[in-house]
């Protein structure tokens, strides 16, 4: 039987940079991506946001930044996480989706579909994009419009003439309702009061923001976005928008009817499309039989490393969903594969 000394579940930044860690302190591994093309949750953003919009994206560990700032992310980023793939040789596997990971006899199993690879550590890093949420309200299931998540946003026209409620208080929400006000009605609805930045956005409150977000997967809590930590801005592209009045919200509707949503105070409002920008929840499914979330509903870390099972390492996660924090994640979740391989050295040994 052959077994792995790590093995990384995802190709997305956090995962490459993990990747390309253990390369480097020649830890025998495998990369299991599930997209069947290099590019992470970046392949399936959609086609109107572009570098310019995105702000730039972190250079991969040993390597320059794309620097166009026009062309579309979707593009622009899976392009150069193939080309960085390729020039480092990293042990990318795909496509393949990890169903479960168990523990047999020490080691660990990690299962998909007939195939299976053994370990003795792991570097989750599956980020959240194949796990859109989408609240239920009563009623919901009787609406005869469109209802779709902000991750299969097919662009402006789409929603043109058709009155759409956007859900959400989040940045998509906001850079959606810049894109689709112009062209149809628009209603925007929250279940949190939104929280605008009115200060300037700088490297020490990007720390702070991250600490934040740390000290919650630290205690075991659910991750939170950072962006409700940091608050939100409109760009110059959303002010169009703000002129036609996108950014007046209303709290969060009670029910949902075949042809409109209710408010708590009995009002209906008419809306053909229902936009749901509610953001994701980490894709982590395929741990539930290592049993690591703690009594708060999280999965409790110190660092990158599981505190309930020191082997595992979670990258992408709470504070590493980003570009800048995945890459100093993927350093971290390296070494401390290192060490536990070290520190265990004679025990694996005798477990194969």
């Amino acid at each position: 039987m052959n077994v792995l000394d790590s093995l990384v579940i995802g190709a997305g930044q956090a995962g490459l940079s993990a990747s390309y860690h253990l390369s480097r302190r020649d830890i025998e591994h495998v990369v299991l991506d599930a997209d069947a093309s290099p590019g992470g949750a970046w392949q399936h953003r959609w086609d109107s946001l572009t570098m310019h919009d995105v702000h730039g994206v972190a250079a991969l560990p040993d390597s320059d930044a794309p620097r166009e700032v026009d062309g579309r992310a979707n593009e622009v980023v899976p392009a150069y996480f193939a080309a960085y793939e390729r020039a480092t040789d990293l042990p990318v596997v795909r496509p393949v989706s990890v169903d479960r990971v168990t523990d047999q006899d020490g080691l660990l199993v990690v299962a998909a579909g007939d195939r299976a690879w053994t370990t003795r550590t792991l570097v989750n890093a599956t980020g959240t994009w194949s796990h859109p949420f989408v609240p239920h309200y009563p009623g919901v299931e009787t609406f005869g419009g469109e209802q779709l998540h902000a991750s299969r946003y097919p662009g402006a026209e789409h929603f043109r003439g058709r009155r759409t409620v956007v859900v959400g208080g989040g940045a998509s929400a906001v850079q959606l309702l810049g894109e689709i006000a112009p062209v149809t009605e628009t209603l925007w609805v929250t279940r949190r009061e939104p929280v605008w930045r009115t200060d300037e956005f700088n490297p020490d409150r990007g720390r702070e923001a991250v600490a934040l977000v740390e000290e919650r997967v630290r205690r075991g809590l659910p991750p939170a976005s950072v962006v409700s930590v940091t608050g939100l801005a409109l760009r110059e592209q959303e002010r169009a928008a703000e002129r036609l009045g996108a950014y007046r919200h209303r709290p969060m509707f009670v029910s949902v009817e075949p042809d409109a949503v209710r408010f708590a105070d009995g009002t209906l409002e008419r809306v053909d499309v229902i936009l749901w920008a509610t953001g994701f929840r980490p894709a982590v499914g395929h741990l539930g039989p290592l049993h690591l979330r703690s009594p708060l509903g999280g999965i409790q870390l110190d660092g990158t490393q599981s505190v309930a099972d020191p082997r595992v390492q979670l990258v992408g996660y709470g504070p590493s969903a980003s570009t800048i924090g995945a890459n100093r994640a993927g350093r971290l979740a390296a070494r401390n594969v290192a060490r536990w391989l070290d520190q265990h050295a004679e025990e694996l040994e005798q477990v194969g």
